[in-house]
């Protein structure tokens, strides 16, 4: 039998070198519509596929492929003499060596205003198909889904030594592939239907980069990125300076990100290990860095910075004074980015959609082991109309507001969580206590004096009122919880002995 290669092919780079190769091998080439036209354009003999089938391609070229000419000449046991009995008997050609790759489905979801019908065009059957025929008969195809595989293939078939270990990772190569391109149409279905949770789900990823070590040195790591595009997130940031980020700080990063996505105001966020330490807010970045910085000076050195604006000169000096890991913000000044870059170490990070809203849909997961958590992202913080006012004492406009600006940053605040904030900046984080009254002792702490006169949140209730008299102690004048423990009553009588105005939001975000 003749020696036969099927090329068609969506990405063409390399395809005509490949062909080429082929031919001086004595392959005879079939190809199909522009793979055909882009080889034959550079002097590749080709043989239409339907001269192969002897069917003509139709429906609009939906179905050309889908023949036992075909897929009998991919599938046929080379060592099966009853197998190459009927493909003679039939007139089939064996096909030794396939190259496909499909239609650009991704490319086309992620084209801004790209239609629901243009979508399911670029759903590729043919493809698919004939890839995994030939990859379910590897020992005797070469089966091809990367251009990178072209020159492996291409040495092998010189040498005339077939590895079948070359083959098995070329057959994993395509049920990877075809996984992951079915992933990708099943996750943009669930999306436009609207399924939160499916029965079963698949997720697609593409390796972004290797990482030096994991959480800890021992540990290997490596950072997937989604297939789909997520504007705001650590994966679409854009580095400008600095060595590789490591696994911590990828995942720091993610959490500072997310605080810093509730606030619409200037607001700078300083994050350790995957807490924030110093969050503040202001007219200008600048103004919000130092509110930050001031918040804990201790806590920020070696940290993580978001900024939700533009990085100016005098922000970069004012950063620059100390050791950051992390830089994060929409953008940089020329001056500001050259000032930064003065600093060997330091990550400087653009994300100039930083601050947009995740898509609805958003999932977020969790792995367990033997497992896998999913929930809804915590995209809301209160309803405005659930407040209650619960105490004799009403907190004051400016009271409501800093209220308003510690709960944002309690809910990215791993549980137990109390937040203290005085002015434009937060002044006392308890984080991570296993109860309440530790993580308000540890924010009184952290903020001494500036405690007095503070508002504290709270990121679930209080069992009892052990929060509140501590509060009352450090002069703390109004709180925010969710309220809805059975011993809110309690709580209520403490402020009112204390003058403590204490509002009711109803909303809980515990961050385990």
């Amino acid at each position: 039998m003749k020696k036969r290669a099927l090329l068609s092919v969506s990405d063409k780079s390399g395809i005509v070198e490949f062909a080429r190769g082929l031919e001086a091998l004595g392959f005879e080439i079939i190809s199909t519509g522009g793979t055909m036209r882009e080889l034959t354009s550079a002097g590749v003999k080709c043989v239409n596929i339907s001269e192969i089938t002897g069917f003509p391609e139709c429906l609009d070229g939906r179905v050309k492929t889908l023949h036992p000419a075909v897929h009998a000449g991919l599938l046929a046991l080379r060592s099966n003499p009853s197998h190459m009995e009927q493909l003679e008997r039939l007139g089939i050609n064996t096909i030794d060596v396939i190259a496909v790759n499909l239609y650009p489905f991704r490319q086309t979801i992620e084209r801004p205003g790209a239609a629901f019908e243009e979508a399911v065009e670029n759903i590729d059957i043919g493809g698919p198909t004939m890839l995994r025929s030939a990859a379910k008969n590897y020992q005797d195809v070469y089966v091809v889904v990367a251009p990178a595989d072209y020159e492996v293939v291409l040495e092998e078939l010189k040498s005339g030594k077939p590895d079948i270990n070359t083959k098995l990772k070329l057959m994993y190569k395509v049920y990877q592939h075809t996984a992951v391109y079915d992933t990708l149409i099943a996750e943009y279905l669930r999306k436009k239907i609207g399924i939160a949770f499916p029965e079963q789900i698949t997720f697609a990823y593409e390796k972004a980069q290797d990482m030096r070590y994991g959480e800890n040195p021992h540990q290997k790591g490596v950072f997937y990125r989604e297939m789909f595009r997520y504007e705001g997130t650590i994966s679409e940031c854009r580095q400008l300076h600095g060595k590789e980020l490591s696994y911590n700080n990828i995942n720091d990063s993610n959490g500072a990100l997310d605080l810093v996505r509730e606030f619409s105001c200037p607001c700078v966020v300083a994050v350790k290990h995957a807490n924030p330490c110093g969050v503040g807010i202001g007219d200008s970045i600048y103004e919000a860095y130092l509110n930050a910085y001031e918040a804990d000076k201790v806590s920020i050195f070696g940290g993580i910075i978001a900024a939700n604006g533009i990085i100016d000169e005098d922000t970069a000096r004012e950063i620059n004074k100390i050791f950051i890991e992390i830089v994060i913000a929409k953008g940089f000044t020329e001056k500001a980015l050259e000032i930064l870059s003065q600093k060997k170490n330091i990550r400087i990070l653009e994300l100039p959609t930083i601050g947009a809203p995740l898509l609805p849909g958003t999932l977020d997961m969790k792995k367990v082991v033997g497992g896998l958590l999913a929930q809804e992202i915590d995209s809301q913080l209160y309803d405005d109309a659930q407040l209650q006012f619960v105490t004799r004492a009403k907190p004051i406009e400016e009271q409501l507001e800093q209220l308003k600006f510690a709960y944002k940053v309690v809910k990215h605040t791993k549980s137990n969580a109390i937040v203290l904030v005085n002015g434009k900046a937060t002044c006392g984080i308890g984080a991570g206590q296993t109860n309440r009254i530790w993580a308000a002792q540890q924010a009184i702490e952290h903020a001494g004096e500036k405690a007095k006169g503070a508002v504290m949140a709270s990121d679930a209730f209080f069992p009892f009122p052990d929060c509140v008299e501590a509060a009352a102690a450090a002069g703390i004048s109004a709180i925010i919880q969710p309220g809805g423990s059975v011993r809110d009553a309690e709580s209520i009588e403490a402020c009112d002995r204390h003058g403590i105005a204490m509002v009711f939001c109803g909303m809980r975000h515990f961050k385990h």
